[in-house]
């Protein structure tokens, strides 16, 4: 059963099944494990770039694709919630409407980029959706009327998933069972699906071709596939997984903005989780993500206990300072990439093959 539910792509290592046990598990409890608002709103966001990660992954991981148009089909997405539900109100059928449209418009976008774009070489093609993606920034912060520009749009989610909804009086296991709860699971279920199907797609005849179609292409076109095809299916594939991640935000956030959906930060940070994670997996999403989201979130506050820890020991308080952050988020990223060239996933996973290869 559990073979058919991640269509026979197992962990294949013990500590790999253990990290992401730990991972779903902890995503899973996160309401009841880790009840205050910030730690919540980390595995929210936890949530949601597993799937926008994992999205990119079916481009760059198993198709060969380097696209930097990623964040805008996710800014599609967060808008189509946001503006349906400023515009007609906070009812699921605005949802579902804001929702449709914005599939839709990515659909159409994603097929024209792949159509007229990935018929040229790779780096040309990265440019051009580095171009597309930098227009569409640009577009939805001057259409004020339409998206509030650099403002964004604040809007209300139905009353089922507002915060002062309130389904059981008393807590329950330390969470406050109300509407925010109610869409922290609702992201968290929507996630698991999503995921699941991703890993369908890439363990099907489908994904295999496009591993192919990543390892050489022109022997790909050669025994008949239509590499063209396959990479404009990949393309629209994984611009409207990105989409879903997007409205996933907008709900948690019920807020959207050019920086919060947008900016070409997050698409930094969406290659950076790729690197960590293992590209070519989609467990790789699921361990890069939570790695990466908790030492963004946390590292500052680490960083601070341990500042005062060594208060009175020379440099070693400045060199720890939490306002250095950023320097050590690096330097991790740096060690990570040194120590698992082929991310968390490919490297235990090849740990793996190794011993038992020696055993042979």
């Amino acid at each position: 059963m559990l073979k058919r539910l991640l269509s026979h792509d197992l962990p294949r290592n013990r500590w790999l099944t253990l990290l992401l046990l730990g991972v779903v598990l902890g995503l899973a409890f996160a309401p009841f494990l880790f009840p205050g608002t910030k730690a919540l709103n980390v595995a929210a966001k936890i949530i949601v770039f597993t799937v926008l990660v994992a999205s990119f992954d079916l481009l760059l991981g198993y198709t060969g694709i380097v696209s930097f148009a990623h964040t805008m089909f996710f800014g599609i997405g967060a808008y189509g919630i946001a503006i349906a539900c400023t515009r007609i109100g906070p009812t699921w059928g605005a949802i579902a409407l804001g929702l449709g449209v914005a599939l839709l418009l990515s659909l159409l976008l994603s097929l024209l980029v792949g159509l007229f774009s990935l018929r040229v070489k790779a780096i040309f093609f990265a440019m051009i959706t580095l171009a597309v993606a930098s227009a569409f920034l640009t577009l939805a912060s001057q259409l004020s009327e339409f998206t509030g520009g650099e403002d964004g749009l604040t809007f209300k989610v139905p009353l089922a998933l507002q915060p002062g909804t309130v389904y059981v009086d008393a807590p329950v296991l330390g969470a406050t069972i109300d509407g925010r709860f109610a869409t922290y699971y609702l992201l968290f279920m929507v996630a698991v699906l999503l995921v699941l199907t991703m890993l369908r797609i890439v363990n099907s005849p489908f994904g295999r071709v496009l591993q192919a179609i990543r390892e050489n292409d022109f022997r790909a076109e050669a025994i008949g596939y239509r590499v063209v095809v396959y990479r404009t299916i990949a393309s629209v594939l994984s611009a409207l997984f990105a989409t879903l991640a997007g409205a996933l935000l907008a709900l948690w956030l019920r807020y959207n903005g050019p920086d919060t959906s947008l900016s070409f930060e997050i698409m930094l940070d969406v290659l950076l989780i790729v690197v960590i994670g293992g590209m070519g997996t989609i467990y790789g999403a699921v361990i890069g993500s939570a790695l990466f989201v908790l030492a963004q979130s946390y590292l500052q506050d680490l960083m601070k206990l341990g500042a005062a820890a060594v208060e009175g020991v020379p440099l070693l308080p400045a060199l720890i300072a939490p306002d250095r952050w950023l320097l050590w988020l690096g330097i991790l990223f740096v060690l990570s990439v040194y120590h698992f060239p082929s991310g968390v996933v490919g490297r235990l996973r090849a740990s793996r093959l190794r011993r038992r290869t020696d055993r042979l």
